[in-house]
């Protein structure tokens, strides 16, 4: 009998006389050391998560275009256009990264100097926005609906930044989580305003 091993971690077993055959009926063991099985898992599932993240930055994009094109509101297309670009911008970034992956088995570093994320909330939250929109428009709907959508992606980008081993992974979604929560906080931001309005203009007070 004969043990052959390979790189890849796979050894065939061959067996070289007759007795052995008739005995074992010759056969190919494959065996897969723990490390390696625990690589291509890893490797599988840094892959599905990427996936993940394009397919939820696409929708996220298709989202908030459909949301600028629909609201009556020109502050708020403003909003919406602005996300909707960013998102593609992030479809992008992570399209480069699935890319090397796929090609390399490892994710290249990130390049995240050319934008930072930045608290504008103020800047968006004017009172032209606040006077076109009511609590209960469309475009209060649709806020409301992308906080939920903002929530998951940072809640998918922290936990991978946390698990991932590759530095470049984990600082690629540390950065992404990073943009989304400034994403949800105007959305926030916003939302909270809308309920200020809406409890003057209707003079809600318990006195």
């Amino acid at each position: 009998m004969q043990i052959y091993g390979f790189s890849s971690g796979i050894k065939a077993i061959i067996f070289n006389n007759r007795a052995d055959c008739l005995l074992n009926i010759v056969y190919l063991c494959i065996h897969t050391d723990d490390n390696h099985t625990s690589y291509i898992m890893e490797n599988t599932k840094a892959l599905e998560i990427l996936k993940t993240a394009i397919l939820l930055e696409k929708r996220g994009k298709a989202f908030y275009e459909k949301m600028a094109e629909q609201t009556e509101s020109p502050e708020a297309r403003k909003i919406f256009t602005t996300m909707a670009e960013e998102e593609k911008a992030h479809v992008e970034f992570l399209s480069v990264q699935f890319t090397n992956f796929v090609k390399e088995g490892k994710f290249s570093k990130p390049d995240t100097s050319y934008a930072e994320p930045e608290d504008i909330s103020h800047e968006i939250m004017s009172p032209q926005l606040i006077k076109e929109i009511s609590a209960a428009s469309f475009e209060a709907a649709a806020i409301s609906a992308a906080m939920d959508f903002e929530t998951r992606a940072v809640e998918l980008y922290s936990k991978r930044s946390e698990e991932a081993t590759d530095p470049n992974e984990k600082e690629m979604y540390r950065w992404l989580a990073e943009w989304e929560s400034g994403h949800h906080k105007i959305l926030y931001d916003l939302n909270e305003a809308l309920k200020e309005s809406i409890w003057y203009d209707n003079q809600f007070w318990p006195f």
